[in-house]
């Protein structure tokens, strides 16, 4: 499995970047690195959901991902696994507000399966660049939202 860990702090409270991140689906392309669309498939919000996920990945692959969210604690934990797709592993968000700020953790421990696996070591640099991206793609986007921007968040 490849691990991927990306730290960053967005100055904004921690169910500011909550939202946006999990709450929000129909916004998450505006931020998230190669997310065409995002939509619940199964439940509502909290534990059991089912999200999917269409992306446009590095070297024109497309793909669709399903994740589950096994954990669930507002503003302080959210995880899940894959459960369809080209990806097999777990994902997870931490957040931890500090004057006013929130540090947040994205930790995914992942293997590349069907077709994708064939592409290997360029698709994990490539996607690794892509959740940093994102991670800065989102503070800029609550950060804005908090000073009154246009962003939803």
């Amino acid at each position: 499995m490849t691990r991927i860990r990306e730290e960053i702090t967005i100055r904004a409270p921690a169910a500011a970047v909550w939202r946006a991140v999990h709450v929000d689906l129909e916004n998450v392309p505006r931020w998230a690195g190669y997310l065409r669309r995002a939509e619940s498939v199964q439940g509502r919000p909290g534990p059991n959901w089912r999200v999917r996920y269409d992306l446009d990945l590095p070297g024109g692959f497309a793909a669709s991902l399903t994740m589950l969210h096994t954990d669930w604690e507002p503003y302080r934990r959210c995880a899940g696994r894959f459960v369809e797709g080209p990806v097999q592993g777990d994902w997870s968000y931490t957040y931890e507000e500090r004057q006013g700020a929130t540090h947040l953790v994205y930790e995914m421990n992942y293997q590349l399966g069907g077709l994708l696996r064939f592409a290997g070591g360029m698709m994990r640099s490539r996607y690794a660049d892509g959740i940093r991206q994102g991670m800065a793609a989102l503070k800029q986007y609550v950060e804005s939202a908090q000073a009154g921007g246009e962003a939803k968040g």
